[in-house]
């Protein structure tokens, strides 16, 4: 009796045990899901960004990366590995991958990366209430900086102008107030075609001390951007592009991020989010570290100085 007495507590015993023992190992396990679409560097760098920062906080989190193609095969295995891993969150990396988790994952939480117009995409409600599982840190530049930097090279500066299509619609009511806060005037024309472009272009050039852009795919197409940029210079306006290469192209100037600082904004929700903060309650960031870029030639030819306190920190100087 004494024997089986103790054999049994034995058994409890190890099974007791063993349950601890598997606890212990899966509560240790903290599985982060990352979607990508690309390999580019700036990708790679918004994923080192995010690492690091969610590391930081929680050492024992696994990351496992997944890369989306435009093969429908492939994204079903995605989306099938992704729901079986049942991770704490899904991390994504530009618009491609952010579509395909808001489509597939409404049960997990979301933090997307280095996506530009975060609501104009349909990814969230609104930047101060995202809304839903959803929330992240957006590549956007505050409109009152982009006009603060523009008015530091043209300190006279009362009208600006805009070219934007249906797609951007959205975006010009309230770069209108923003304009009249700081005293300007937004002239924006809607360009519905290509054949309407040279018209409005014009228009613009003929009542406004410079222009700004949008980052709009359906205007900035490479023949309309190269007219635009031949046209503005040709006519000695200031064009504030809408990333660098715009400015390398021939813009005069644009502001740009830094996408390594973008994921460490993205990894400091992801930490929120799995300290137990709901996604719907984390407002989108904006960018936080802005890098300023002129193209020094486009600069003579339309006879613009750069001032100094912008020239001495200049990312890159385009000659």
């Amino acid at each position: 009796m004494g024997y089986y007495l103790k054999k049994t507590r034995w058994i409890a015993f190890a099974g007791l045990l063993w349950v601890g023992l598997c606890s212990s190992t899966f509560s240790q396990g903290l599985d982060i899901a990352i979607l990508t679409s690309d390999t580019l560097v700036s990708t790679q760098r918004t994923l080192y960004g995010a690492q690091k920062t969610i590391s930081q906080q929680f050492p024992e989190a696994n990351f496992r990366t997944f890369l989306i193609t435009k093969e429908s095969l492939n994204n079903i295995g995605v989306i099938t590995s992704v729901k079986n891993m049942n991770p704490a969150v899904v991390l994504t990396i530009g618009s491609s991958a952010t579509a395909l988790a808001k489509e597939n994952f409404e049960d997990l939480p979301i933090v997307f990366s280095a996506v530009k117009y975060p609501v104009l995409s349909g990814f969230v409600e609104s930047v101060e209430q995202p809304g839903s599982n959803i929330t992240g840190a957006s590549l956007d530049i505050p409109t009152h900086i982009q006009f603060g930097y523009f008015r530091k090279i043209l300190p006279d500066m009362k009208k600006i102008g805009v070219l934007y299509t249906d797609n951007t619609v959205s975006l010009i009511p309230q770069a209108k107030v923003v304009a009249r806060q700081l005293g300007l005037q937004l002239i924006a024309l809607n360009v519905s075609t290509d054949k309407d472009l040279p018209q409005a272009l014009d228009s613009l050039v003929s009542v406004v001390d410079g222009i700004w852009s949008v980052a709009d795919p359906n205007l900035f197409n490479p023949k309309a951007t190269r007219y635009i940029l031949l046209n503005t210079v040709r006519k000695g306006i200031p064009f504030m592009g809408f990333s660098r290469y715009v400015v390398e192209s021939g813009a005069l100037c644009a502001l740009d991020f830094d996408y390594k600082a973008v994921g460490f904004q993205a990894g400091g929700i992801a930490n929120r989010i799995i300290a137990g903060e709901a996604p719907d309650s984390i407002q989108v960031t904006t960018a936080d570290v802005i890098w300023f870029h002129y193209n020094e030639k486009t600069a003579k030819r339309i006879n613009v100085a750069i001032p100094e306190e912008l020239a001495s920190v200049a990312k890159e100087v385009y000659r």
